[in-house]
């Protein structure tokens, strides 16, 4: 069974004036993976790393990621 450091739960992050910037995102990241997110700008790149970091607070949802 893989053992994964990253594991993101129907995670939503939303911002005061009711601005989603993360809706119902699910992964799951095996420790030493090299992972890459692509997308627009505007898209939640920047806001799921920070969340994965623990820089931000996840709206709903959960957040199983280790933290060294």
């Amino acid at each position: 069974m893989p053992e994964y450091d990253v594991v993101l739960s129907d995670v939503c992050k939303t911002y005061p004036g009711d601005t989603r910037a993360v809706i119902d995102f699910n992964t799951e990241i095996e420790h030493g993976a090299f992972v890459a997110m692509l997308g627009p700008s505007g898209c939640g790149k920047t806001t799921t790393l920070r969340m994965i970091g623990g820089l931000e607070e996840v709206t709903s949802g959960r957040d199983h990621s280790v933290r060294r």
